[in-house]
């Protein structure tokens, strides 16, 4: 049998350019993390941009546009860029000037780069937001430009939803639709139910509890809410969220009945996925739960909806009601356990592209 050469071996063996050719990059394999996205700032101005770029988003906002642009541009984005510009203040990375959900994305992506040193020299790693900067375009032309003829994209999210995974998958798409030469593009599954992070999530409770000095009465896993009408259309979202629940309540031995799954961040007047955090929290301690540990298992980065409405409102509103103890785990971020998520799903998605199987 005749052994097949590497293709990029091949490519690098091609003789001497034609005069006047352009130049020939090495061939290269990108990794591009795609995150949600953070305001430039936490002054009005930036907070309005960021605001318009996510709600005019038609995979976040399904309402028909008739209906919507009047609220959106007459109402909301005259009303909460302020409000919210105060909420991001309170969690800002005032160090570097930016959100934490920037500032943890970079060092996932430059973490993760070094950790895929031993496939080879030829993977790029770099880091894109769906809103905001830097722009899902910009990072694709960046890694182009480094040769990067095939790209794997990352959306951080191991829960898929339209509103979610598909619009960075779009992002994406759309700015392939304006290249001549276009890389070779695979989009990395969700991973909601994956032993690594399944194991992941347990390892941080498990840390998270030998640090109080209480005992919770429940453990609560909030995912990030969405309208109703998406899971009657079809989304996978709340069934993934769900199996992650009861994974991760099964890997820590838990019973049923000091657990649930809860979603978060309701916006507007339709109804979303059930039960709403923030009810709950204030239910709980009507019904004997004094002391619980939240968890967020759907964030791949704390970030507003974590520091501020978990840790900030909820915490609030269960002790308002009479909770007595509040605890919240913080999300696997940039930690060795986060890290060993995000790079066994890359080096699966990676192969044929990269590693020994490429060779």
């Amino acid at each position: 049998m005749t052994a097949i050469p590497r293709a990029d071996a091949t490519f690098r063996a091609v003789g001497p350019l034609p005069e006047g050719h352009p130049a020939v990059k090495p061939r290269r394999v990108g990794v591009l993390l795609l995150n949600l996205g953070t305001p430039d700032g936490t002054d009005y101005w930036s907070m309005r941009r960021y605001l318009k770029e996510f709600l005019s988003d038609r995979r976040v906002i399904e309402t028909p546009r008739w209906l919507w642009w009047p609220i959106l541009n007459l109402i909301i984005l005259t009303v909460r860029p302020g409000p919210k510009g105060k909420d991001y203040e309170k969690i800002w990375n005032t160090e570097r000037d930016e959100g934490p959900l920037k500032t943890i994305t970079r060092s996932q992506a430059e973490q993760l780069a070094g950790r895929l040193a031993g496939l080879g020299g030829d993977i790029v790693v770099d880091w894109a937001m769906r809103y905001g900067n830097p722009s899902t375009q910009s990072r694709i032309q960046a890694l182009m430009d480094q040769g990067c003829d095939r790209i794997l994209l990352v959306p951080l999210y191991p829960q898929y939803s339209a509103a979610t995974t598909a619009t960075a998958a779009d992002k994406a798409f759309e700015a392939l639709a304006g290249m001549r030469w276009q890389p070779a593009v695979r989009v990395a599954p969700p991973w909601h139910d994956d032993p690594a992070y399944i194991g992941a999530l347990a390892s941080t409770v498990r840390a998270k509890l030998a640090t109080l000095d209480f005992e919770p009465d429940m453990l609560v896993a909030s995912f990030h809410g969405v309208p109703r009408d998406y899971l009657l259309q079809g989304d996978p979202y709340h069934c993934q969220c769900q199996k992650t629940g009861r994974l991760l309540r099964e890997t820590l031995g838990w019973d049923k009945d000091r657990f649930m799954v809860c979603f978060q961040s309701r916006f507007g007047n339709a109804e979303w996925l059930k039960p709403y955090l923030i009810d709950t929290m204030g239910e709980l301690p009507g019904r004997g739960v004094k002391k619980v540990l939240v968890i967020a298992p759907g964030f791949t980065a704390d970030c507003l909806e974590t520091l501020e409405e978990i840790e900030g409102e909820n915490m609030e509103h269960f002790m308002h009601h009479g909770g007595e103890k509040f605890a919240y785990v913080p999300c696997l971020n940039d930690s060795p356990e986060g890290l060993d998520v995000i790079q066994a799903v890359v080096e699966r998605e990676l192969m044929g592209w990269a590693g020994p199987a490429a060779r």
